[in-house]
C-alpha cells in the first residue's frame, strides 16, 4: 500500500493514506522497542536484562530479503527511495539436505568445492547454468531445441541429466519455488527465476539478497516520504469506521465522524472482510538467539531453505537470520525467523525441522496468519485489495501483486521507464543529478 501510494503520487494522483495503526507498514512493520513485541504476542512480564536495551531492537513481523536485481530494488532505484535507506548484503544462503545444511555455492570455485554434488554432477550442473545464462527468450538460437512456452522444466532437467538432489536445490534454493508444481509447467518462468538469482548474485558476490539497516519497516516509511514529496498526505492512528459505497462504487472513507471522499481506494484485506477469501495459512516463528546458527561459518546474516522433499512436505520451510550488524537487535543477539505454509492441524510440529537448526533458542514468538486474496478485483467497486504476504522470503510475489493492482487501477501495465520520465517532468533532469 505504501509503495502504491508513492507510485500513484508520482503519477500525479492526489493521495490520502490512512492507517489505523500508530506505525507505518501495517502487517509488514518492524516492532520497536522489544517490550512492544512481548506485548504484541501477549507474553507475560518484560524482556530480561540479558536482551539489552529495548530500543536497540527492530523486529520484522514478516521476514523478507530483497533480490539485488529484483523488482523491488528497481522500484526503489526508479523512485529514488534509495536515498532514505541503507542496505547490507546477506552473507550467505544455505540449503538443507539429509539433516545438514550446506552453503548454496555463490562462485564457481565454491561450486567445485561444494559437497552438495558429486564431480560429474557438478559438470552437468555447470553446463546447465551456462545454458541458463545464455538463454534469451527473444533469440531462438539460444533455445537448443527447448520451447520456452511448451517444454516443461522437468524435461529441461532431463536434457542436462540432473539428479534429484540437484533438481531440489535448483528449484527451491535458486528458482525459489515453494512447491514442486513448477516441474510440469513451461520452463520459461523457471529459467528467468534462475537468471534473476544469478544476476543478483553477480552484483555483490556473497548472496543475491539485500536487507535494509533498521529493518524492513524502513521500506514503507521511504515510500511514505516519496508520496509526501509529491503532495500525498499521511495519517497514522486514524481509525476506519466505514468504507462508503454508493451504487456499488466506493465514494469515500468514514473516520471519526468525517468522510474523506475518493474515486479509488487501495487497502489490505483486514479492512474489507466481506470482499476477500481465505486461501491458506502461514506460520512464522520469531526466535531470539545468543549465537550465530551452527554450520553457517558464524555468519551474522543468512537464509536457510529446507526443500519440502527433504522433510516430507508439500511446501518449503524458510529461515531468515539477521543480527546487530543490521541495527535490528542488541549487540551479540541474533533474530532468526522461520516460516512456512501450513499443511496440517499442528503447524508448530511442521516447522520443527527449522527450529531444531536454531537451538538453543532464548525466546520465541509464534504467529499463525490467515492468507487472504480479494474476491472483488475492483473493476466495478474501484476498491483494490492487496493479497496477504506469503511465506516466501523475498519480495518478488509482492511486487507482482503491486503491478497487478496498478494495472487494474490504471488500465495499463506498470512501466518502470515511464515512471522515470514522469519524475523528470516534475523535477527536471538537472536537479536529479
Amino acid at each position: 500500500e505504501c509503495i502504491l501510494s508513492g507510485i500513484m503520487s508520482v503519477n500525479g494522483k492526489k493521495v490520502l493514506h490512512m492507517d489505523r495503526n500508530s506505525y507505518y507498514g501495517g502487517e509488514s512493520a518492524s516492532i520497536t522497542p522489544l517490550e512492544d513485541l512481548y506485548k504484541r504476542f501477549n507474553l507475560p512480564g518484560t524482556p530480561p536484562e540479558s536482551m539489552g536495551r529495548g530500543r536497540d531492537w527492530n523486529v520484522d513481523l514478516i521476514p523478507k530479503f530483497l533480490m539485488a536485481n529484483g523488482q523491488l530494488v528497481k522500484m526503489l532505484l526508479y523512485t529514488e527511495v534509495t536515498r532514505y535507506l541503507d542496505f547490507k548484503v546477506i552473507e550467505g544462503s544455505f540449503v538443507y539436505k539429509g539433516g545438514k545444511i550446506y552453503k548454496v555455492p555463490s562462485t564457481e570455485a565454491e561450486a567445485l568445492a561444494s559437497s552438495l554434488m558429486g564431480l560429474f554432477e557438478k559438470r552437468r550442473f555447470r553446463k546447465f547454468l551456462v545454458y541458463v545464462a545464455n538463454f534469451d527468450e527473444n533469440d531462438p538460437r539460444t533455445f537448443e531445441g527447448v520451447d520456452p512456452k511448451k517444454t516443461t522444466m522437468r524435461d529441461v532437467y532431463k536434457k542436462f541429466d540432473l539428479g534429484q538432489d540437484v533438481i531440489d536445490f535448483t528449484g527451491h534454493a535458486l528458482a525459489l519455488y515453494r512447491t514442486d508444481d513448477y516441474l510440469d509447467q513451461p520452463c520459461q518462468e523457471t529459467i528467468n527465476r534462475i537468471k534473476l538469482y544469478s544476476e543478483s548474485l553477480a552484483r555483490y558476490g556473497k548472496s543475491p539478497y539485500l536487507y535494509p539497516l533498521y529493518g524492513l519497516g524502513e521500506l514503507p516509511q521511504g515510500f511514505a516520504r516519496l508520496s509526501a514529496i509529491y503532495g500525498g498526505t499521511y495519517m497514522l492512528n486514524k481509525p476506519i469506521e466505514e468504507i462508503v459505497i454508493e451504487n456499488g462504487k466506493v465514494v469515500g472513507v468514514k473516520s471519526e465522524g468525517e468522510v474523506a471522499r475518493c474515486k479509488q481506494l487501495i487497502c489490505d484485506p483486514s479492512y474489507v472482510p466481506d470482499r476477500i477469501t481465505k486461501v491458506g495459512q502461514v506460520i512464522r516463528v520469531i526466535c531470539i538467539l545468543s549465537h550465530p546458527i551452527k554450520n553457517t561459518n558464524d555468519a551474522n546474516s543468512c537464509q536457510i531453505i529446507i526443500p519440502q522433499n527433504q522433510v516430507n512436505r508439500k511446501s518449503d520451510i524458510y529461515v531468515c537470520m539477521i543480527s546487530s550488524a543490521h541495527n535490528v537487535a542488541a549487540q551479540g543477539k541474533y533474530i532468526a525467523i522461520a516460516s512456512t505454509t501450513v499443511e496440517t492441524a499442528d503447524p508448530e510440529k511442521e516447522i520443527k525441522p527449522a527450529l531444531d537448526l536454531l537451538e538453543p533458542i532464548e525466546q520465541k514468538f509464534v504467529s499463525i496468519s490467515d492468507l487472504f486474496a480479494p474476491t472483488d478485483l475492483g473493476t466495478e467497486s474501484q476498491i483494490f485489495i492487496s493479497r496477504t504476504y506469503d511465506a516466501t522470503t523475498h519480495f518478488e510475489t509482492t511486487c507482482d501483486d503491486i503491478k497487478d493492482i496498478y494495472k487494474r487501477m490504471m488500465g495499463s501495465e506498470f512501466d518502470f521507464e515511464e515512471m522515470k520520465r514522469k519524475k523528470n517532468d516534475i523535477y527536471g533532469e538537472e536537479e536529479q543529478q
